[in-house]
């Protein structure tokens, strides 16, 4: 959410800057008209308040002087009704702009790509020499898997229904060995380990942005202030909900999770195979800083992602998102793409963003600066890396003639083995 203060006091910059994000800004127009009223209000409330003060001194001179004062007491009496009917008012307006806030998605920063969609978006690294190069004429994925014997797709469809897939014998050990390999390698950058709920209520998703928007992308449960998270950011993120941090240095963490989500608007989209799943497997990483040093810590957050796949030598590209690309909530984002050989194309592993203190204001995370002053925290997080989509482009791009699968050498003390065959 934007700082209401901000949004009043910079209405052209804000205007122009949330049209760059394909934004209506006519909520925006409702605010100021909102603001204005409240400015009345306030305006009214404080006069009332001056003749209510004046009005109790006389009261007080009368009492003491043994003179009638029911007259004023009447008048004073209709001064504090008409002061809750404002105020009342007032609270209402407050609980609309908030409402309207809500709706409204974060400022990107100044140097961000202006652009409609993700058309506009631009490369600003690409490393298609990792491992074995930009792989081609290989068996998708989901088909090795199947004859693998390491996914079973139609077993998933018969226990839920279409878009989950079943790990099992070494599929299962994969998932595993990423997981702990995305852990360790994060904690010993610094990350601290938290191993969170995958439910959570209606404050947690709205803390974080996907709430009230975005419901239909999520699972809720029936007759429950609950349910199952889309990514860690959201229980991560909100570990820290309503307090007051120390941020001279950042806090990391890092979590592995299952994600739910239901792909709403997906359509016909990658049905097959592991790309994009109800269900699915993710390591991801939080951070909580000042802002002074929130731009250089969300690069290295970027660094941090862009580790895992270079350690894993999968080919990947670098894309910084364009204000049309980008998540509701950012102001920056870089996504980290692999190579897909199947496809002859990079698919996103990683998001990561950052979001100044947008999360912040609605989950309630501040700072108390060197001056004393309590600031709202500024938070990051990203993919360390989505695990499904990794899985896919090690059994496409470390797949052999004879159908084996090369274990990629970081995985092996994982995996305990070279070859998945």
């Amino acid at each position: 959410m934007i700082d209401l203060k901000y949004l009043l006091r910079n209405k052209e910059d804000v205007i122009k800057k949330l049209k760059t994000r394909n934004f209506d800004h006519s909520i925006l127009d409702k605010i100021y008209e909102l603001g204005d009223k409240r400015n009345t209000l306030i305006h009214q409330l404080e006069v009332l308040q001056a003749q209510r003060n004046k009005l109790s001194e006389e009261i007080g001179i009368k009492k003491r002087r043994n003179e009638d004062c029911s007259l004023l007491l009447e008048e004073v009496n209709k001064i504090k009704k008409d002061i809750e009917v404002i105020n009342d008012e007032a609270n209402e307006i407050i609980q609309l702009v908030d409402d309207f806030r809500s709706q409204i998605p974060n400022i990107p920063y100044d140097d961000v790509p202006v652009g409609k969609d993700e058309e506009d978006n631009i490369c600003i690294g690409e490393y298609p020499n990792l491992g074995r190069g930009l792989v081609k004429n290989v068996l998708p994925h989901y088909e090795i898997a199947t004859k693998l014997d390491i996914v079973d797709f139609t077993r998933a469809v018969k226990l839920a229904k279409s878009r989950f897939a079943l790990y099992k014998n070494d599929g299962a050990r994969l998932i595993r060995a990423l997981e702990n390999f995305m852990l360790d390698t994060h904690i010993k950058n610094g990350y601290k380990e938290i191993m969170p709920m995958h439910l959570v209520n209606s404050n947690m998703l709205y803390g974080t942005g996907q709430l009230p928007k975005f419901a239909e992308d999520l699972f809720k449960i029936e007759n429950s202030d609950l349910w199952l998270i889309p990514t860690a950011e959201v229980p991560v993120t909100n570990f820290h909900y309503d307090e007051i941090l120390d941020l001279e240095n950042p806090i990391k963490y890092v979590a592995y999770t299952k994600c739910f989500r239901s792909e709403a608007g997906s359509g016909g989209k990658d049905t097959k195979g592991l790309i994009r799943q109800h269900e699915f497997h993710k390591v991801e990483l939080v951070k909580f800083v000042n802002e002074e040093n929130a731009l250089d810590e969300w690069q290295k957050t970027v660094n941090d992602a862009k580790n895992i796949l270079e350690l894993l030598e999968i080919p990947y590209r670098e894309l910084l998102l364009s204000t049309g690309d980008m998540g509701f909530g950012s102001a920056k984002t870089i996504d980290l793409e692999l190579w897909i050989p199947s496809e002859q194309r990079y698919r996103e592993t990683s998001s990561i963003s950052i979001y100044k203190d947008f999360q912040a204001i609605r989950a309630k995370i501040r700072y108390r600066t060197k001056d004393g002053k309590t600031k709202y925290a500024y938070t990051i997080n990203g993919s360390g890396l989505a695990i499904d989509r990794v899985v896919a482009a090690i059994l496409e791009n470390y797949q052999n003639k004879d159908g084996s699968i090369t274990i990629p050498k970081v995985l092996i003390p994982y995996m305990q083995k070279e070859i998945i065959k």
